[in-house]
């Protein structure tokens, strides 16, 4: 992380498409500056939006829930199919998130997967730094803000992605540390 350099707040000449470019050829991502021990937000994480705002919460209900998607019977008759698919676009335009039950995934196999992505975060950054890429056409890559150069202000947030979907990646083209999970999917998700 010696070579990224966090640009000083008051810094009259800040360039931000400078500081990403920085932080990008690190290739270490947000665990990297974490792991560099920065005990400060740098400026490229900062919305220039939420500097102006007060005190007052974001939100004002004082109930809300996030949007639960039900997917049993999904696919055995048109009607349902037709209603998860208003409920998630739905949630997706309002909350630009939801929850999925009932979606025959084995929570014991979403564990899993959840550990696999752990594991690979906590890897050394040497090893992560041979997936790092923003060539979208790889299977497999990993990086840190799909959008960094497009945004006007970096999400805290790195990403390991495999494309499943159509045909998955080749299991070498996988994180050693991801690999047994990918195949345990395999066996127990048939495909339709």
């Amino acid at each position: 992380m010696a070579a990224y350099q966090i640009q000083a707040e008051n810094d009259s000449d800040y360039d931000r498409q400078r500081e990403f470019k920085a932080f990008d050829d690190t290739k270490a991502g947000v665990k990297g500056l974490v792991d560099a021990g920065v005990t400060k937000i740098p400026r490229m994480f900062i919305h220039e939006q939420c500097v102006k705002l007060d005190d007052a919460p974001a939100f004002h209900e004082p109930y809300f829930s996030i949007p639960v998607i039900d997917f049993e019977g999904w696919n055995d008759d048109e009607t349902r199919r037709r209603n998860v698919i208003q409920r998630l676009g739905s949630a997706c335009k309002k909350w630009g998130f939801f929850q999925m039950v009932n979606h025959g995934i084995p929570r014991s196999m979403l564990e899993e997967i959840i550990d696999g992505i752990h594991r690979f975060h906590h890897q050394d950054v040497e090893v992560k730094k041979e997936l790092y890429s923003r060539d979208y056409t790889r299977k497999v890559l990993y990086n840190s803000n799909f959008d960094l150069y497009q945004v006007p202000a970096a999400s805290w947030r790195d990403t390991l992605t495999c494309v499943m979907a159509p045909s998955p990646p080749n299991p070498e083209e996988l994180p050693p540390v991801c690999r047994y999970v990918e195949r345990r999917a395999a066996i127990q998700i048939p495909d339709e």
